[in-house]
């Protein structure tokens, strides 16, 4: 395995992918494990308080995208349009996870990855999402999400994280 470190920077020849599919496989599989258990335990719309007035877990199905987004749109537009935006980004990630050498960004295109591919299947499979992470504040409710969401979202934040860090560099010199 040939390595080579640039300033924080890891560069690796022919296993350049496995921190991708170590990454991006946790966590498909944590997701769809933990979606597995959610159908398999409880009913639809069932909650379960795990602390009183701001976090539950809650049996939901979402339609749409991130805040129900098209949520209300026809499945013969949405299920198609949602599958054929998760391919073409999963084979974006791929791709552009081949020209990056920093680590930070790496994982965030892992974790991105794995989570698209969680969502991915369960639109292919169900025509929609199984989510089940209700997060609130007594009465005001953040959208239910699930783990691939969660993965999502960190791996944005690396990503945002990432820029600022840069620009930081950049001013400083």
């Amino acid at each position: 395995m040939q390595q080579m470190r640039r300033s924080g920077e890891l560069v690796v020849g022919k296993n350049r992918y496995i921190l991708l599919i170590a990454i991006a496989g946790l966590v498909l599989v944590l997701d769809q494990l933990t979606k597995l258990y959610i159908v398999s335990r409880f009913s639809l719309y069932e909650s379960v308080t795990i602390i009183e007035s701001f976090f539950h877990i809650t049996y939901i199905r979402n339609p749409g995208a991130a805040f129900g987004i098209f949520a209300g749109s026809a499945a013969s537009f949405r299920i198609p349009f949602f599958l054929t935006l998760s391919f073409v980004a999963i084979v974006g990630m791929v791709f552009f996870y081949k020209t990056v050498t920093e680590m930070i960004l790496r994982i965030a295109i892992s974790l991105i990855l794995g989570g698209a591919l969680g969502n991915m299947i369960d639109r292919a499979r169900l025509g929609e999402v199984i989510d089940f992470i209700d997060v609130h504040w007594y009465d005001h409710h953040w959208p239910a999400f699930n783990v691939a969401d969660s993965a999502i979202t960190i791996g944005v934040g690396l990503l945002i994280l990432d820029m600022v860090l840069k620009e930081k560099k950049r001013k400083e010199t």
